[in-house]
């Protein structure tokens, strides 16, 4: 039976589905000999200041890490067109623009982790 969890580590969250095994397939959990050192505490970063841009938000379907963005700001698209690739789970997913625009910000840098629904790009 399978079933679908949602985890947060470190602050980003993943939807993870778990299969249960059966008995004959379960393997013996071995506990460590010492304690695990805590972990270390996140590093706590000022946000930039915030900006309001007219325009649509594109936001990220899925968290994952930006490799490579196609467009700058001030760039013509076109509905359909390639604003970046959002790598999540070891696939390589294209973002598209959802309208004809002008690109008025780009939100996010390249190798940047991004969580779902963090803006990535602004189309006016």
């Amino acid at each position: 039976m399978k079933r679908r969890f949602r985890v947060t580590v470190a602050g980003r969250t993943f939807e993870v589905e778990v299969e249960e095994i059966g008995k004959e397939e379960a393997v013996e959990a071995v506990a460590p000999s010492a304690p695990a050192a805590p972990a270390p505490a996140p590093r706590v970063e000022e946000a930039p200041p915030t900006v309001e841009v007219a325009g649509e938000a594109v936001v990220a379907p899925l968290p994952g890490t930006v490799k490579s963005i196609m467009v700058r700001e001030n760039d013509v698209v076109n509905a359909g067109d390639v604003l970046l690739v959002l790598e999540s789970m070891k696939m390589e997913n294209e973002i598209y623009a959802p309208k004809s625009g002008v690109v008025r910000k780009v939100a996010v840098k390249e190798n940047q982790d991004v969580n779902y629904g963090d803006v990535l790009v602004i189309i006016g």
